[in-house]
């Protein structure tokens, strides 16, 4: 291939490594200094270039594609501020370990401080949240420029897709012509290696380190296992899609151990017989969670989502073993004993080997407890018809196929996903944004996971997170990828009504504008605007058809309007009351 112009000869190398290094996704946002990197992604085979419009969406979109593949998904921007708006997903793939790589297109040094437009101090723009950074320098037609730049590339790559996963950023400058010029640019003084770098390999293959824990402490964790029966495997969000599950389920039959699977963990839907689900519910009854405190708790994957089960767990005396697979560390409280590192599937094999307690007495009565809890939830939905926040969380899960996405919004939907749906006999992929918990990007992260799945992808997400990113319907109608977004709209924040703020004697005459937000916004128009297909359900039986309608393919906006904030924790509080009540007294064990 000849390359028209410097500019092009070093970007499509830069590309090249990327590509060699496992890069099959490349989100574009438009910008003149970043042309170079635009073209050379357009046109390199083996990548998918998406043009997305905006940078905020781009970079959430990004992560959607990475947190699916599980592969570095580079983002393209040009110089300015264009790059500052990727912050938000960076800082959620530094905290969630999802491999992203960013090229933050520049001017050349000798535009920087003299007021040239568009132009300001790009150098480590992500701080402490990016896991690595280079300047890759001027493009060069020198052997020594452009093999340092392969390997710079190759390296960035290598850091980005290692635990801990995470972003990493390449500032790129050029000087004009940023477009192709007629004419070929002479590459014959080159080597081939500078030419070509090392054809179906990067230029430096960085090889990760052993993934597989410490057998040592691997056999230290299964004789203390052996000598405790009262022990509860623990499973917080986790993105991984590498048989966990599977594994979860066997070590849990080898251990006898009753596992507490949360919505986005992966191990609740389709996972094994010992899996338990409405645990929140189960422990608000205190009788219960008194005689079921445990002695040793194995967790696996990132934080617990309701705060009521991780207290109970701090406050057991139990010992806690977190497993790290991805470098991450979650233990606020610092009760972890031991943290161990490497894959958690090889760490749930090893730990089993040799065991065989079965399900016995101590699993028997946390799954008995489920099904109680579980039928008192049922009977309350079946008295009463309408959809409540927590009907709907409940139902969306209900309405979704095998192997179909579910991605749920930080605040109260994924907090009334892991309440109020439990467990069912179909395998569902959920993931949500809960490294830092933010409602931003909501849509876009769902619409990366639709792209790179190609699988049935639905959205549940509250009116505010969907407001944030109501721009991300636009890239699902330019890149048509279908998506079926479900808005619970209470009209504003319903979370802060669950908290302290909404009773404050002194903040009350102030809680509806900063906190409350009521918008009156009418969501058919973002539908309209965006064309999207428009549903406003008014029944559970009408929610799940539209779901069911809305998985046939295309873009859906479903918009559920619910009772007001206030009343919503009413119901939310005497859903729970009952769930907890029909444990009754007694005794379990």
């Amino acid at each position: 291939m000849s390359d028209a112009t410097l500019n092009q000869l070093w970007a499509r190398a830069l590309v090249e490594e990327l590509v060699r290094g496992g890069v099959r996704h490349a989100v574009v946002c438009p910008g003149s200094r970043s042309s170079p990197l635009a073209l050379a992604c357009a046109r390199m085979d083996g990548l998918r270039a998406w043009s997305v419009i905006d940078e905020r969406s781009a970079g959430f979109f990004a992560l959607g594609l990475a947190k699916q593949s599980r592969m570095p998904v580079v983002l393209v921007a040009t110089s300015g501020t264009a790059g500052a708006h990727f912050y938000p997903a960076v800082i959620e793939a530094a905290m969630s370990q999802v491999p992203l790589v960013v090229l933050t297109a520049d001017r050349p040094l000798e535009l920087q401080g003299w007021g040239a437009a568009q132009t300001v101090p790009q150098a480590r723009f992500y701080g402490d949240f990016a896991r690595y950074y280079a300047d890759v320098g001027l493009p060069e037609a020198d052997d020594a420029a452009l093999v340092h730049l392969r390997a710079t590339v190759a390296r960035a790559v290598g850091v980005a897709s290692r635990a801990p996963r995470g972003a990493v950023q390449l500032n790129v400058p050029f000087r004009e012509p940023l477009a192709p010029t007629p004419g070929s640019f002479d590459t014959k003084h080159l080597s081939s290696l500078a030419r070509e770098g090392r054809p179906g390999a990067p230029l430096t293959h960085i090889v990760p380190p052993a993934r597989q824990p410490d057998a040592k402490v691997l056999e230290e964790i299964r004789a203390r296992i052996a000598a405790t029966e009262r022990g509860v495997i623990v499973c917080g969000p986790r993105d991984e899609n590498d048989g966990f599950a599977e594994a979860i389920a066997s070590l849990a039959e080898a251990t006898g151990y009753p596992v507490l699977a949360e919505a986005a963990s992966q191990a609740r839907y389709g996972g094994g017989p010992a899996t338990v689900s409405l645990y929140d519910a189960m422990l608000r009854h205190e009788p219960f969670a008194r005689a079921h405190r445990p002695e040793l708790v194995l967790r696996f994957g990132g934080g617990l989502t309701p705060k009521g089960p991780q207290a109970w767990i701090d406050g057991s005396g139990a010992e806690i073993v977190v497993f790290s697979d991805e470098g991450g560390l979650f233990d606020p409280v610092h009760r972890a004993s031991r943290v161990v590192e490497g894959s958690a599937v090889a760490a749930c094999e090893a730990l089993g080997q040799g065991l065989s307690r079965g399900l016995g007495p101590w699993a028997r009565s946390f799954l008995w407890a489920e099904q109680w809890t579980r039928a008192a939830l049922e009977s309350a939905f079946s008295e009463e018809p309408s959809l409540t926040e927590m009907r709907i969380a409940h139902d969306v899960v209900a309405a979704m196929p095998d192997g179909a996405n579910l991605f749920v919004s930080s605040s109260m939907p994924i907090r009334d996903v892991d309440a109020f749906a439990p467990s069912m006999g179909r395998g569902l992929r959920v993931l949500a944004n809960r490294g830092a918990n933010g409602i931003d990007g909501i849509i876009s992260s769902a619409l990366g996971v639709a792209a790179a799945s190609g699988r049935p992808t639905v959205l549940l997400t509250g009116d505010l997170a969907f407001l944030h990113d109501v721009g991300g319907l636009l890239t699902a109608r330019r890149g048509g990828v279908p998506l079926t977004v479900v808005v619970v709209n209470n009209d504003g924040g319903g979370i802060f009504s669950f908290l302290p703020i909404a009773q404050a004697e002194g903040a009350k005459s102030h809680y509806e504008p900063l906190w409350g937000t009521p918008h009156g916004v009418d969501l058919s128009h973002a539908a309209a605007l965006y064309q999207a297909r428009f549903r406003r359900p008014d029944s559970p039986a009408s929610l799940r058809s539209a779901v069911a309608e809305g998985l046939k393919g295309g873009v859906h906006l479903i918009e559920v309007k619910v009772a007001e904030r206030a009343r919503n924790v009413d119901l939310h509080r005497q859903l729970f009351a009952r769930m907890a009540a029909a444990l009754g007294e007694g005794p379990w064990l």
